[in-house]
């Protein structure tokens, strides 16, 4: 399928979602919104994603003034934004069942700072860095940037973030536990994909299952989070990988995993 503010290429197992408005610095318009909702649902065979900017920015945040007709502004504005396109993108993007990998190419800002962290793997160029920047024009975070940060870095960090609005290089962000790598600019891409890869060579299923578990396990109790582990292997357990997997043990070779 074609869009207009985004590319989709499905190679290899491997998705690559690009965002695409060069010129706004990848600003997420609520087109834009859309577009990686309708494309997280349409991405055929892959059993791995990569999201990343076009040009020198990743993403600068929000555009709710890109097209006329599709304008939105003001306080009740920004409400209904929220809840109608950017809240369900997050949403999908945290449930999707397959690994996500971030190549984080410059401004990752605003609702475009969330949507780099939602990466199972955040993956920054040098020239990369993470903002917080609603409180320099009086708003305040979102995106599930209020919930996220504070989990990732602990609150005081995350009261920095979002109470100063000051640039988060990507050493600094390395370094607080944001993120899982820094390369230089030229290499972001190839890191991205040579990861993308194995994890599009390993069990999908079980990917999936360990994906949701991280999720919840930040509001389950510690019972809970036993319950869903054992309810999470019943479906990693019953599936073709797992045999697989036990087979290669016990053969002494490497599992040819086929997500299924």
């Amino acid at each position: 399928m074609t869009y207009e503010t985004i590319t989709v290429d499905v190679t290899d197992k491997i998705a690559t979602i690009t965002l695409n408005r060069p010129e706004r610095m990848n600003a997420c318009s609520l087109d834009m919104a859309g577009e990686i909702n309708d494309a997280l649902s349409t991405l055929g065979d892959a059993r791995c994603l990569i999201i990343t900017g076009a040009g020198r920015g990743f993403c600068s945040g929000a555009d709710l003034q890109a097209r006329g007709g599709r304008s939105i502004s003001g306080g009740e504005g920004s409400y209904i934004a929220l809840t109608r396109h950017y809240n369900p993108l997050m949403i999908n993007l945290a449930r999707l069942n397959m690994p996500i990998i971030t190549a984080i190419n410059g401004a990752a800002a605003g609702v475009g700072c969330s949507i780099g962290l939602a990466g199972d793997f955040v993956i920054a160029g040098k020239s990369g860095y993470f903002l917080q920047a609603f409180v320099n024009i009086g708003l305040v975070p979102d995106g599930g940037a209020s919930w996220m940060l504070p989990r990732m870095v602990g609150k005081a960090r995350a009261t920095e973030m979002m109470m100063l609005g000051e640039k988060i290089s990507p050493e600094k962000a390395l370094d607080w536990g944001m993120i899982y790598k820094v390369v230089e600019d030229a290499d972001l891409l190839a890191e991205a994909r040579a990861l993308a890869t194995r994890l599009a060579n390993g069990p999908t299923l079980a990917y999936a299952t360990m994906r949701k578990n991280i999720l919840i396990a930040m509001e389950n109790s510690y019972s809970e989070q036993l319950l869903a582990e054992a309810e999470g292997q019943r479906i990693a357990g019953s599936s073709e990988d797992a045999v697989e997997g036990g087979m290669a043990f016990l053969q002494k070779r490497k599992a040819e995993f086929k997500g299924r």
